[in-house]
Formats: structure tokens, C-alpha cells, sequence
């Protein structure tokens, strides 16, 4: 009997329509469209403005294009993992609320928090449930409002992050395509350069936490940068290398998309041809947990079956990684 891999079989995506310019942001904060598009390769956006919709609403609509896409049954769906940042709320899940509302009833849902590597590793997770022969259909989505976290008046991080979904289906394959091989790392030592100081337990909301906008996204911008560069550089490379895989072999790098000179750098440092690498982040700036989803959504017409992917991802924490996949069929 054939080895059984974990291999992605449809792909959703969904941005709000409201779009952030850099023309808008030299209004808000002292900055301007060069210095922006030169150090991040950022042009835009996407905010979920609404009153009262957070990253569920962005996770179903997301889900919902895949469905749509798919002509699949949402009773079908085994497990539904949400990779965010930016849950809706604390305690109550927000992957429980979305399989609900997608109408994926047979499925058993949770959130999974790891930074900007959350889709990463939620690869990763979907693909081992799928291995072990228990699932058979398991839908994984990247959301982030991350928005609801940003401070607007912080030059630092507002000219960095949108908001935005994207989902993916994990399903079993007997042809040797799929996840093939996966190397996460993780380091506690970036605790404190990309945080939230309150909210959490250790400093609960109050009055001064708030007054001293404490609640919105810090990053010691300079020193997360170089950890990115080495850490998505040297794991991309990694796998490669584990794999026996050269710069030919690899047909696309699906790069997190938190900034364009550390792509940059990962691809230079893998030898992959610049024509094989998937940018969007001009679009959407950093969105997170959907960095990785709205590519492969932005580019799936691309793809053909049996396409070397490699993916690569670096969030707080740190936490960073690279996986090797390869795709399993052509877009009708």
C-alpha cells in the first residue's frame, strides 16, 4: 500500500475592500510612499473597517470562496484549524465560531498561535492529522484583523500590517505529492522584540494600560529584521539541502510576506531565480497568518501538478521554518 501524504486540494481567499495607501498613511504619520515602498515594498493594504467584525468574518468568507471553488460539502470537513494572531476574542475559540458558521458540523475546530509562522506550522499540523489516516478532509485557515492591533499613530508598525484570510484543504494523496518534508524552529529569546505588553496575565487591561497604549503591536524593527533574514534564509537552504534539491528543482518559493528585502534575501540565498518567486506583498502589506494562503490563492493559475514549493516563514517568538510540498493538481 502507498505511503499516505497530506496534500492541499483547494485554496479560498478573501481581503476587505477598503484599501490603505501609502498616500493615506503620509497623512496619518510623518512618512511617504518611497521611504515605505523602498524598506518594505508595500503599497497598500486591505482594513476590515465594519463595526463589529473581527478575524472570524474574514476566516468564513475565506472559507467560503474555498467551498464555493471546491464544490465540496461542508459536512465533510473532519477539523478546522484557524492559524491567527488576532482571535475575535479571549477563551472562546475563534475555529470553533467559524467551523459553525461554514456549516462544517461534523468537524472539530480550534485556534493556533504562533506569530506569522501560524500558517507554517499549521501545514505542518493539518498534514500530520492526515498522515495518521484518522482525517480525511481537514481545512486550514491563515486570518489576522491586524488592524485591531495596530497603533496608527506608530510610524514603526502601521506602515507594515492589513488585515486579510485565506484557506486552504488538506486531503489524502497516493501519488507521493503533498507535504514532503518540514524543518520549524522556534526561540524564546524574541519575546521581547515583537509583543503586546498587555492584555495577557501577566499584565491584565486597566486604565493605564490602555492610557499608555499598550494594547497595540511593539517591534524592535531593526533587530526582528536580521533574525528573519538568517533564520528564513538558513532554513530555506536547509531543506533544500536535506532534499537533495537544486535551485532548478525548486519551482516556487511561498515566502511569508513581511517584508520584501527579506524574501529577497531567502531567495538569494537558495539561488532561486527571482521569476520564481511569488510577491503580493505590494497589495496587502503583512497580513500574518494569510500571508502564505492569499499567495498560493494569488497564484494557484500558476501552479501545475507536481511543482516543487517551498515555503517559508519567520513571527515573534521567534518561531520560523521552512516546508517542502508538492502540488497536486492543475486549476481547472
Amino acid at each position: 500500500m502507498s505511503k499516505t501524504t497530506a496534500a492541499i486540494t483547494a485554496v479560498g481567499a478573501y481581503v476587505p475592500d477598503f484599501v490603505l495607501s501609502n498616500q493615506v498613511l503620509e497623512t496619518l504619520v510623518d512618512t511617504n510612499d518611497e521611504w515605505i515602498t523602498s524598506r518594505t515594498g508595500i503599497k497598500e493594504r486591505r482594513l476590515l473597517k465594519e463595526e463589529g467584525k473581527g478575524t472570524s468574518y474574514l476566516a468564513i468568507k475565506a472559507a467560503q470562496n474555498l467551498i464555493e471553488k471546491s464544490n465540496i460539502n461542508p459536512e465533510e470537513i473532519d477539523m478546522v484549524i484557524v492559524a491567527t494572531a488576532t482571535p475575535d476574542m479571549l477563551v472562546a475559540s475563534t475555529g470553533v465560531y467559524v467551523a459553525t458558521q461554514i456549516g462544517a458540523v461534523n468537524a472539530f475546530a480550534y485556534d493556533l498561535q504562533a506569530a506569522c509562522s501560524s500558517f507554517l506550522f499549521g501545514m505542518s499540523t493539518a498534514a500530520a492529522y492526515i498522515e495518521s489516516g484518522r482525517y480525511k478532509k481537514v481545512l486550514l485557515i491563515g486570518a489576522d484583523k491586524m488592524s485591531s492591533i495596530i497603533d496608527y499613530t506608530d510610524r514603526a508598525t502601521c506602515i507594515i500590517f492589513g488585515d486579510g484570510a485565506g484557506a486552504v484543504l488538506f486531503e489524502p494523496n497516493h501519488e507521493g505529492l503533498g507535504l514532503q518534508d518540514e524543518f520549524l524552529r522556534s526561540d524564546g529569546i524574541g519575546r521581547e522584540f515583537l509583543k503586546i505588553d498587555a492584555g495577557g496575565s501577566i499584565l491584565p487591561p486597566s486604565e493605564e494600560t490602555v492610557k499608555n497604549r499598550q494594547h497595540f503591536v511593539f517591534q524592535d524593527g531593526k533587530t526582528v529584521f536580521k533574525y528573519a533574514v538568517s533564520g528564513m534564509a538558513d532554513v530555506s537552504e536547509k531543506i533544500m539541502q536535506r532534499n537533495n534539491l537544486t535551485q532548478d528543482d525548486v519551482d516556487w518559493l511561498v515566502a511569508h510576506q513581511a517584508n520584501k528585502r527579506i524574501i529577497d534575501a531567502t531567495s538569494s540565498r537558495m539561488g532561486v531565480d527571482d521569476s520564481k518567486v511569488l510577491i503580493n506583498i505590494e497589495k496587502y502589506g503583512n497580513t500574518t497568518s494569510a500571508t502564505l494562503p492569499l499567495l498560493l490563492s494569488d497564484f494557484e493559475h500558476k501552479f501545475k501538478k507536481g511543482d516543487n514549493l517551498i515555503f517559508a516563514a519567520f513571527g515573534g517568538g521567534f518561531t520560523w521554518g521552512s516546508i517542502f510540498l508538492k502540488w497536486a493538481y492543475d486549476k481547472k
